[in-house]
């Protein structure tokens, strides 16, 4: 494991664990709150805490592999970007789209969310690609 990859896993984790909270645990908490019956009780979700932080470092450090994967010589602003659009398409838009579809959740809400979420992941793209800057296609395959 580079020096590199494991800054990349661990500051996207932190970065996916601050703008969950942001996004999730303050600006959508009103939102929310109106669907708490959807929820687990706070003491319950709380609870599971461990599970949820484990989530995110295995999705920091899915989201550098797989970002090390694909880095070119192109601008890496430009590479960041065009992850992180890659990954809301695969990832965000879909797994929101499906929810909406199974669950009761306001179509407002949603929206919020996609919004929220991909402008998080565009960022934390753009963070793990700045790491990976200086790096060519043939230092970082592997």
């Amino acid at each position: 494991m580079d020096k590199k990859f494991l800054i990349a896993g661990i500051v996207a984790s932190v970065l996916l664990i601050v703008f969950g909270f942001v996004v999730h645990g303050v600006i959508m908490t009103s939102d929310y709150e109106k669907l708490r019956s959807l929820f687990r009780p706070e003491a319950e979700a709380m609870a599971n805490m461990p599970i949820m932080l484990l989530a995110h470092v295995i999705m920091g450090f899915a989201f550098a592999w797989i970002y090390k994967q694909g880095v070119t010589n192109a601008s890496w602003l430009g590479q960041g970007i065009r992850f992180g659009v890659a990954v809301i398409l695969l990832v965000t838009v879909p797994w929101y789209l499906i929810y909406y579809s199974v669950q009761p959740f306001p179509a407002q809400t949603v929206g919020k969310q996609l919004i929220l979420d991909s402008i998080s992941l565009i960022l934390v793209a753009i963070a793990v690609a700045f790491i990976f800057k200086n790096s060519s296609a043939a230092e970082t395959a592997g």
